[in-house]
């Protein structure tokens, strides 16, 4: 009813298994391209011990690994430089925490999104020398900061650079640069986010101080280190930069939420209680969390949110969350009102016929640019940029769709000189550019896009992992679809079509966006749902009809397990219905 086509995953070898559950589970894997039983182990037990690989496979990681140890052990201060995002602020706090164990003088520095941007800049740098800092390590930055690392080692800095974004054609000269992405590295681990690279690059640098003469105590230091209790911050920053959950990622998040569950970070602790968090969850960290730690880096200055995750006074940790609660709210008014524009403006471009929308207003606040951004690419499944205009200038961030790699498009703006800065990766990327380049990178972009589709459509089908009968939807399913887990980018939940259902009753919930109800099934049992925003949609005018009740129909959706005083159901979040 969505103007949706569904179809249902095939792959070679995937036919013949029947739907109990056992085999579901498998057939499912199979359509996921993991077929044979020791894949299947292996991702069902994502262990980090089986994951893990030597960091020396990262390009110049053994270097950054020296350079960092002859500063520690010079006793010189090291700033650690890193974003406003999720992904930059764990990055600092893993880089940060690991140093203050150590004993070391340790600064840090995180850039303002309004009043300097992403990146390195040479006001931050001048204020690190000041500080009297010998050494610089980016996090989840500074690949694209070429000048100012120039600047930095003309001013006598020694600089690290740990980055994930996609690197220009001349690396920046530093003392050593770690980054999947280089077109010199053969690691296979460019899905990693910056905290995963940040995080590699501390157990590079504790083999390294293994390997030296330390004092009793630097020994005694480096060995009380567990850098297990780490993961919580680097499945946190991989989840929230979206990251794919695959590979080492997987386990990064896989063991993170256990860590997460365990509760030790305690400003993390005190975060997931004004949250509401019970179970650590990817949809916890993406939804809740993430938020916001976002918040304060959105509408002023990230430096909260990184206090929080640093501290160890329960009263400053309790303060922090409240204030970066209230943020989040104000961000939501804020993301809202700029919402309501910017829909009508992206309806104009989906009525030219465009494959991208770009959509740009004066004065929005640029903190809330890249949510609206992914809020337009998932109502029409197209590559969306969303930007603010103020005195002459238009910074913008960007959310992409499977088979558009966005950062590849910015990055190659920045090379044309259609935008003056831009970053990012496949699914996101931020830039900024005069206003008189405006059209010019409104139709770089389209032409962009176009090219990389080949020509083609955008994909409007959606892909269900399997048709099952509605009366198969159990809590034996769900229990066993949960050794999926954990869900995301690159393993998104399990996405079933249900036959042999009718309505039972549905009605409108919440803020009134949301429907919820029951179907009955074919043998007899009901199945629980619950539809977020579909009112106002032909979904929910249907299931909102009273003349419907006992129409069968198909339904498209993804299952959960639902409490309700003290009960537990399966449950179906409902996303599209067909008759």
């Amino acid at each position: 009813m969505l103007g949706q086509a569904w179809a249902v995953a095939t792959y070679p070898g995937a036919d013949g298994y029947s739907d109990s559950v056992d085999n579901l589970l498998q057939k499912i894997l199979i359509n996921r391209g993991i077929t044979d039983m020791a894949a299947m182990e292996k991702f069902l037990n994502p262990y980090i011990k089986d994951y893990m690989p030597d960091p020396s496979v990262l390009t110049d990681i053994d270097k950054a690994a020296i350079v960092i140890a002859d500063s520690i052990l010079n006793n010189e201060k090291i700033a650690v430089y890193g974003d406003y995002d999720v992904d930059g602020i764990t990055s600092t706090a893993i880089f940060v925490k690991f140093l203050t164990a150590l004993g070391v003088d340790v600064i840090w520095h995180l850039p303002t999104r309004e009043g300097e941007g992403y990146g390195l800049n040479i006001g931050a740098i001048d204020e690190i020398i000041k500080n009297g800092a010998k050494l610089i390590i980016t996090v989840d930055c500074g690949i694209s900061g070429s000048e100012e690392v120039d600047y930095a080692k003309s001013n006598g800095l020694k600089v690290v650079v740990t980055d994930h974004h996609s690197p220009d054609s001349i690396l920046p000269n530093a003392d050593a640069v770690v980054n999947p992405k280089r077109i010199d590295d053969s690691s296979n681990l460019d899905y990693l986010a910056g905290v995963g690279v940040a995080f590699l690059t501390l157990i590079a640098l504790r083999r390294e101080l293994r390997k030296r003469n330390l004092t009793d105590d630097m020994v005694s230091r480096v060995e009380n280190i567990n850098l297990i209790n780490y993961l919580d911050l680097v499945a946190l920053g991989t989840i929230c930069d979206t990251m794919p959950l695959i590979g080492l990622n997987r386990a990064f998040v896989a063991t993170g939420l256990k860590v997460l569950g365990l509760r030790n970070n305690l400003g993390l602790r005190v975060l997931m209680n004004v949250a509401g968090i019970k179970k650590p969850s990817v949809y916890a960290a993406g939804f809740a969390l993430g938020p916001r730690l976002n918040a304060a880096g959105r509408l002023d200055s990230a430096t909260p949110a990184l206090n929080l995750l640093l501290t160890d006074n329960p009263l400053i940790a309790n303060d922090l969350a409240q204030k970066l609660h209230k943020m989040n709210q104000e961000r939501l008014d804020i993301q809202n009102a700029i919402m309501i524009s910017a829909s009508d403006m992206a309806q104009k471009c989906c009525d030219l016929g465009r494959c991208s929308l770009f959509v740009c207003g004066n004065n929005w606040h640029g903190g809330v640019m890249g949510i609206i951004a992914g809020r337009l690419k998932d109502k029409y499944n197209l590559p969306s940029c969303v930007a603010t205009k103020c005195d002459g200038v238009i910074n913008g961030s960007g959310r992409s769709i499977p088979g558009v790699d966005l950062g590849k498009i910015i990055h190659d703006a920045l090379v044309k000189g259609i935008i003056s800065e831009g970053g990012g990766h496949a699914a996101a990327a931020g830039f900024s550019l005069a206003e008189e380049n405006e059209s010019a990178f409104c139709e770089f972009l389209e032409s962009a896009v176009k090219e990389q589709l080949k020509g083609e459509e955008p994909n409007r089908e959606v892909v269900a992992d399997a048709e099952i009968d509605a009366g198969g939807a159990t809590l034996k399913l769900i229990n066993k679809l949960n050794c999926l887990e954990p869900f995301g980018q690159g393993n998104p939940e399990p996405l079933f079509i249900l036959n042999g259902a009718s309505l039972r009753y549905a009605t409108v919930m919440g803020h009134g966006a949301h429907i919820r109800g029951s179907f009955a099934t074919s043998n007899g049992t009901q199945l629980s749902f619950v539809g977020f925003n579909l009112v106002g949609t032909p979904v929910g005018d249907f299931l909102l009809d009273d003349a419907n009740t006992n129409t069968k129909i198909k339904l498209l959706g993804k299952l959960k397990e639902n409490e309700y005083n003290g009960h537990v159901s399966a449950q179906l979040v409902l996303e599209d219905i067909a008759v």
